[in-house]
């Protein structure tokens, strides 16, 4: 089994900080000099993401399968019960985290699990696509015409404001999802996730769910509504203004959410 690769920095409470599929831990830069004033925070890649390897038994990964390796992590990293933030797949194994009891507090933003068979199609849909869109990208192709492309097509699952984000941000999650080992395998069998069952461990914790209200992957206006309707003891935010992955959107706004969820 590989080690995954991570970054730990301030001080404080851990918090342990999970991106989403075909993302990285680098998905939360924005915020981390805000959080980690407050804060000891663990940014995670994920098997088969980022700079961590797959899982010895291969990338077709379910979400009980990231949820068990994340409590594997905690147990070497000597955390015990830390606070967890996971963004989409990582609110996800949150969620699962959570429900085992493994958790001091969860902010799930923009989780998988909340959607029906429409909504996870389109998911897995757009995710290929996108894949395939920069899998095919021809080398010729002039960076500024190339960087314009990739703001109207993929970044739009992205980010909330897809023209104002950093362009080595937009950039940076083209390469991230299209040199993961784990993304397709991942878009195959953690997509399957549906939040039900017992949530009895998860009502005994502090839980966010925070959406974007520009978040077009897991769309805000049915599958937020659909959280709030399962987990009606969460604290539920709304992020104006914010895509799937708001921390380039709004900065400040996500530091807090992230304090005040593991306070």
């Amino acid at each position: 089994m590989g080690e995954l690769a991570f970054d730990r920095r301030g001080s404080g409470e851990p918090l342990v900080l999970l991106h989403g599929l075909g993302s990285r831990r680098g998905a939360f830069d924005p915020v981390i000099g805000l959080v980690a004033q407050e804060r000891e925070l663990v940014a995670v890649d994920l098997p088969g993401f980022g700079e961590s390897p797959p899982d010895d038994a291969g990338t077709a990964l379910r979400v009980s399968d990231f949820a068990d390796r994340i409590e594997r992590f905690f147990a070497e990293q000597g955390l015990d019960r830390p606070h967890l933030a996971g963004n989409s797949l990582g609110g996800g194994i949150g969620l699962e985290l959570g429900r085992r009891g493994a958790l001091r507090s969860l902010t799930a933003i923009s989780p998988v699990g909340f959607w029906g068979r429409p909504g996870q199609a389109w998911c897995r849909g757009a995710l290929r696509a996108g894949y395939k869109a920069g899998e095919n990208r021809p080398e010729s192709i002039p960076p500024k015409l190339d960087l314009a492309l990739l703001r109207l097509g993929t970044a739009v699952y992205s980010f909330g404001r897809p023209f104002k984000a950093p362009a080595e941000a937009v950039i940076a999650t083209r390469e991230a999802g299209i040199s993961a080992p784990g993304f397709l395998d991942a878009c195959t069998y953690a997509l399957d996730y549906s939040f039900g069952g017992d949530a009895r461990r998860l009502r005994e914790l502090p839980v966010t769910v925070a959406w974007g209200r520009r978040d077009v992957l897991l769309t805000y206006w049915t599958q937020s509504r659909e959280a709030r309707r399962r987990l009606p003891w969460a604290r539920h935010i709304s992020l104006p203004g914010c895509g799937h992955v708001p921390f380039h959107d709004d900065p400040d706004l996500l530091a807090r959410v992230l304090i005040e969820g593991s306070s």
